[in-house]
């Protein structure tokens, strides 16, 4: 296996939440793809057991809500296009696709040497190896589909920058027509969290985070532009908790009170 860095190998953390989801908690998420791939990750993966119910289905519950945003988005635009930054070893495509729409996967040159292997590009998926924060994908997409409403995706990956270097990739996107951005974000009081305790679990406490946001407002205020709020939303508001451990209810509940965790949708 390639070896990757601290960051990228995170890429793996979402795959076993997905597993570990559609095995003992399909109601929250079912993955078909990613259950097809158990057997073909790293055997030390699977067998760690760092993790508990709570941080394996924050994983899963990424994908959920993504998905969400993504059909939603696909239902007002069947002529959009699915731009996904930081793909790792996401299966959205095969959980969300509609028959017809163009997708779009963005990561690092050796995270997308790895993706290759695992998951081959299937119909109309296009991998681009690359920085998410250089124009070149934007560049790409806007040749292939000059017109089309874009949704670009950002799962579990703008925690890992710097403010100022997240706020200049949204005006980047916005400045590109028709765009619209998701993304899962932590709020000061997640962000503490997330370094004491989270990432310690997960395996990767040497994976430092920067980015929060404590308001979608005033994160659109930082862009500046016509961007509009479309949604701004507790991260565990529409995942079905029914049949989790009540140590996992608990944890997911204090996490919404406090707006711990949240989603984030720009029209930018």
């Amino acid at each position: 296996m390639q070896i990757l860095g601290v960051v990228e190998d995170t890429l793996f953390v979402p795959m076993l939440g997905r597993i570990y989801a559609s095995e003992y908690c399909p109601q929250v998420l079912y993955d078909k793809k990613a259950l097809e791939l158990k057997n073909k990750l790293p055997s030390d993966l699977i067998e760690q057991k760092k993790q508990n119910q709570y941080t394996l289905l924050a994983s899963a519950s990424r994908s959920a809500n993504m998905d969400r945003f993504v059909r939603s988005f696909l239902e007002r635009r069947p002529d959009g296009v699915i731009v996904q930054l930081g793909c790792g070893l996401e299966t959205t495509y095969h959980r969300c696709d509609n028959g017809k729409t163009h997708w779009y996967a963005v990561d690092l040159p050796h995270v997308i040497q790895y993706r290759r292997g695992l998951l081959p590009e299937p119909e109309r998926e296009f991998y681009i190896s690359g920085d998410a924060f250089v124009k070149d994908w934007i560049i790409k997409v806007r040749n292939d589909v000059p017109d089309a409403p874009v949704l670009v995706t950002a799962g579990g990956l703008l925690h890992y920058f710097e403010e100022n270097k997240v706020i200049s990739l949204l005006r980047m996107i916005g400045q590109s027509g028709n765009m619209e951005v998701v993304f899962d974000t932590v709020n000061k009081k997640g962000m503490a969290m997330m370094q004491k305790k989270y990432m310690k679990q997960v395996g990767h406490a040497d994976a430092q985070m920067f980015f929060y946001v404590d308001a979608a407002k005033e994160l659109a205020a930082k862009i500046r532009g016509n961007v509009k709020v479309i949604a701004e939303e507790p991260y565990y508001r529409y995942i079905p908790k029914n049949g989790l451990k009540l140590s996992t209810k608990v944890s997911m509940a204090v996490s919404d009170q406090f707006k711990m965790v949240n989603m984030i949708h720009l029209k930018l």
